[in-house]
């Protein structure tokens, strides 16, 4: 391989982007003909023999990628990105395990296990970005979860709760559902072959246990004879099986009869989890991996200084230099809102009336203050599940039932206050019953918060409870709103949530929420089902022509002027995409209600998940424990896109960990928004989230557009779930079970007036 490798590049050094692309400094040795490369992979059993065939693609230039660093094109070469990105990510990705743009090494010493068979990595993320005048290197600490590499009987009996010198009996029907879910997908290899270690995915489990698990064994005579798993492993392999009741794990393809027991199978090493962590798991996996902002600034500055990037052989192969210091930046504070709640105007010695309030750091106290709108309750019941220890079946059924004898007994019922004993399968019932199915306004408190209530959780109850009711808790100060607000307003917020990542087969939920007042303080969403993993709100037409004249009735016969959308969740590659598709959709809304009826859209696009971390150059900037960056930090120079509007604002206080600041980038804007008004404006939509008394890290019409897609997928019942993974076959059955999952996240017409997400 070494010798055809020499012959084909000669000195040169390629890189390879792990896909299609390979980058080389110089020019190929054979020109732009096609070359072919035998590439060998050594393996437990054959080897494996590859076929590459090489050919020049194009020349990248980075002249144009250095114009428009300057400003001087509007146009950013991506493929010249590209290429830097994999000329700095290849000797990584030959270090580490990679995980996308971040790379992970195995735990040495001290294990974090987060039980469950999982375990914790830590690693660092990398990426290059373009900024002003320069490209930039993203670098941060991370950390993500690993599969621990074990036998599958240990990793049985954790995922199991059980022991394995208790285990002598087969396993229970939902023992054997739980097993199957968990190991489902996963490499194995094998330790019955002595130093061949094959390995396999695991496709699924066995019901039967290995001494009754029969298969299709071709004998030498050419004859086939069923034999179980347990004779032939002692007369071909002399083993004897410990665990003859144990299943046995299905292994290769599906329709290969190739069954392994389970106690001569190890789970394989460097295997990322990415099915769902228990809440416990998740609790474990922040305490381990959050940082104050001053340690995770040190770690990030240790990792620079151990990488020695510019020692980087294909970095100095390529001629890159890369700085050992953080970027400085310059930010700006934004001042906080002023708010306004309801009651007395008397003037206090700082000018406020004591029911305004101006929060500091992100939080403010709403002690002797009343609603700016609050709804008297004059009919109200309480539903108890806390006794419980476990829910089971017909308690869920009797959530329906106890509801609409409530609904039917007590007219003009307002509300509903739901018990529960913990995180149980009744929560999602009760959302179901009083948001689909009887439109009934639902409170649900666990027993604790019962049982030993503090003032702060009775606050927050007070804050849900009087928003579902069609109440305002709070409003932005009239006076210091920015000047947009002179005209009628309509804010959006979109998502779509998709199902994990291990699933092919569910449906994405897409979420669009609306300001149905000018405060903005009431807002009303729409939630509807679309393709699987499809980006692009299909239907965003529909849903914003609904929303437009929900915003015309609910206030007396005024269009918006404008619409500002804030739109979460769109990978930075499909912006354009996304924008095209969406901006058409919301302007098809506007001319369908009238021809000429085209008011100014903003499309801003939120990231949060992103690496971008900023560090207080002063100490004395720091706040709070975590010593975080202030609360209102703006920063629109130095590391934002070099050509269009974009600013990262980290509008909430950091408590725990490092502060995660959003970035907004500005996709399209028939408004004109000054940058500092736009800023200002998106600032002031943080601090109007209806849950508590603190700034949150997005404006709060995005927020419920989570919160709407999340309850949805509450309201889809484990039967419907069941559908959508194939149970229907044909073309009629799976149009039925469409129409059921778009009935089961239709909310109810009473429900839809109020912000029932909340």
């Amino acid at each position: 391989m070494v010798a055809a490798y020499k012959k084909v590049f000669g000195s040169i050094q390629p890189v390879f982007d792990g896909q299609k692309n390979v980058y080389t400094k110089d020019p190929l040795p054979f020109g732009k003909d096609q070359v072919e490369l035998e590439v060998i992979l050594p393996s437990a059993g054959k080897d494996r023999v590859f076929r590459v065939f090489i050919k020049w693609l194009a020349q990248i230039s980075l002249v144009a990628l250095e114009e428009s660093l300057g400003g001087r094109t509007k146009q950013i070469p991506y493929d010249a990105i590209l290429a830097l990105d994999a000329v700095m990510r290849y000797f990584p990705s030959m270090t580490y395990t990679p995980v996308g743009q971040s790379y992970f090494s195995s735990p040495e010493g001290e294990r974090h296990l987060l039980g469950g068979g999982r375990e914790v990595w830590q690693g660092f993320h990398q990426s290059v970005r373009p900024s002003h005048w320069k490209m930039m290197l993203n670098i941060d600490v991370t950390a993500t979860v690993f599969y621990k590499p074990q036998s599958v009987l240990e990793f049985m009996c954790e995922i199991l709760n059980i022991r394995i010198l208790d285990q002598k009996k087969p396993l229970s029907g939902a023992q054997l559902v739980k097993f199957t879910r968990e190991i489902k997908d996963l490499k194995i290899e094998v330790t019955h072959c002595g130093k061949i270690r094959r390995k396999y995915r695991v496709i699924n489990v066995t019901r039967k246990p290995a001494e009754f698990q029969f298969f299709p064994l071709q004998l030498e005579n050419g004859r086939t004879v069923d034999c179980t798993v347990t004779k032939y492993f002692l007369d071909r392999y002399k083993i004897k099986l410990n665990y003859p009741h144990l299943p046995c794990l299905h292994v290769g393809k599906e329709l290969r009869h190739t069954y392994l027991p389970i106690e001569v199978c190890n789970l394989s090493a460097g295997q990322r989890c990415i099915k769902k962590l228990t809440d416990m798991q998740t609790s474990s996996m922040i305490k381990e991996t959050s940082r104050i902002a001053p340690d995770r600034e040190q770690e990030i500055n240790s990792l620079i200084h151990q990488a020695n990037l510019n020692n980087d052989p294909y970095v100095k192969e390529f001629g890159l230099t890369i700085s050992n210091s953080m970027m400085d930046v310059s930010g700006r504070v934004l001042p906080p809102p002023k708010l306004q709640y309801g009651g007395g105007t008397s003037l206090n010695q700082e000018g406020f009336n004591n029911q305004q309030v101006l929060p500091k750091q992100g939080v403010w106290d709403m002690r002797g203050k009343q609603f700016f709108t609050g709804v008297e309750i004059r009919i109200w019941a309480l539903a108890c599940f806390a006794p419980q220890k476990t829910v089971h079946e017909n308690e869920l059924k009797q959530v329906e039932p106890m509801f609409n004898y409530l609904k039917s007994t007590f007219t003009g019922l307002q509300l509903l206050v739901i018990v529960l004993p913990g995180k149980t399968p009744v929560y999602a019932e009760v959302k179901r019953v009083g948001d689909i199915v009887l439109g009934i306004v639902t409170q649900c408190i666990q027993a604790k918060n019962v049982n030993k209530p503090s003032p702060q959780t009775l606050s927050n109850l007070c804050l849900k409870i009087n928003v579902k009711l069609g109440g305002i808790n709070s409003i932005l100060v009239p006076s210091i709103r920015p000047k947009v607000f002179n005209e009628p307003l309509l804010f959006l917020g979109a998502y779509v949530t998709h199902p994990p990542a291990y699933d092919e087969k569910k449906q994405s939920i897409a979420g669009v929420v609306a300001s149905m007042d000018a405060h903005p303080s009431r807002y009303a969403a729409t939630v509807l089902l679309q393709q699987h993993r499809q980006e692009n709100i299909q239907e965003l037409s529909s849903m914003v022509k609904e929303h437009l004249i929900m915003f015309y009735k609910s206030t007396g016969g005024f269009k918006p002027h404008r619409i500002i959308l804030y739109r979460d969740g769109v990978p930075e590659r499909q912006f354009s995409r996304v924008l095209q598709y969406e901006l058409t959709a919301i302007r098809e809304a506007c001319v369908k209600l009238e021809g000429d009826y085209k008011p100014g859209i903003t499309f801003i696009v939120v990231q949060r998940h992103h690496h971008t971390r900023l560090f207080c150059a002063d100490k004395r900037d720091q706040w709070g424990k975590s010593g975080n960056i202030p609360a209102g930090t703006i920063v629109d120079v130095g590391i934002t896109h070099p050509i269009e509007f974009d600013f990262f604002l980290c509008s909430h206080q950091g408590i725990q960990g490092t502060s995660r600041p959003s970035r907004y980038h500005v996709l399209w804007d028939d408004n004109n928004f000054e940058s500092d008004e736009l800023q200002i404006l998106t600032y002031q939509l943080c601090h109007t989230y209806v849950r508590c008394t603190r700034s949150v890290s997005i404006p709060a019409p995005l927020y419920y557009a989570h919160l709407a897609t999340f309850r949805s997928r509450y309201h889809l019942t484990e039967r419907q779930h069941d559908s959508v993974d194939g149970s229907h076959k044909s073309g009629h059955s799976e149009d039925k079970t469409s129409s059921l999952m778009t009935d089961a996240i239709k909310v109810h017409a009473n429900t839809k007036k109020v912000m029932y997400f909340a």
